[in-house]
């Protein structure tokens, strides 16, 4: 799971208990809108931290040199038109999601396959946590066979 530019730490607090829950690792890129000792981050996360691999990068730039040769990176939009369900994920994939109030930049949506998840009752965007669990429980589902 890949958090970019995350601004809320209790967004990025239940993220990171998915992640524990799930066994996946969680990577955040910098700049944040808050510090990792934020009482609304402990909060969150609650005892799930010590379950938790997490990563920080400097920038977008560094996440990409710290990852593998084979690495895929799904970028999540709400601008995106391929379903989250037809990816075909497999071990070792980064889901990437950006800031909540703005979403993924377009220069970095450009780069990389881009995934929406459905919202069929309307609405602007799913909760970033929301949205993070989700798409984890379905590439587990299709990795996992769950």
């Amino acid at each position: 799971m890949v958090l970019f530019e995350p601004e809320k730490a209790g967004n990025v607090g239940n993220v990171a208990r998915t992640c524990a829950v799930l066994g996946a690792d969680l990577h955040l890129i910098r700049p944040f809108g808050f510090h990792l000792h934020d009482r609304e981050f402990r909060r969150a996360v609650m005892d799930y931290l010590e379950g938790v691999t997490l990563h920080e990068h400097a920038g977008w730039t560094a996440f990409q040199s710290a990852l593998p040769p084979s690495a895929r990176v799904w970028a999540f939009s709400t601008h995106a038109t391929t379903l989250h369900t037809r990816a075909g994920f497999r071990r070792g994939d980064y889901l990437l999601f950006g800031p909540e109030s703005r979403g993924l930049p377009v220069w970095l949506r450009e780069g990389l396959p881009t995934l929406k998840l459905p919202q069929p009752g309307g609405g602007r965007s799913l909760n970033l946590a929301v949205a993070a669990g989700a798409a984890a429980f379905e590439a587990g589902r299709q990795i996992e066979g769950w």
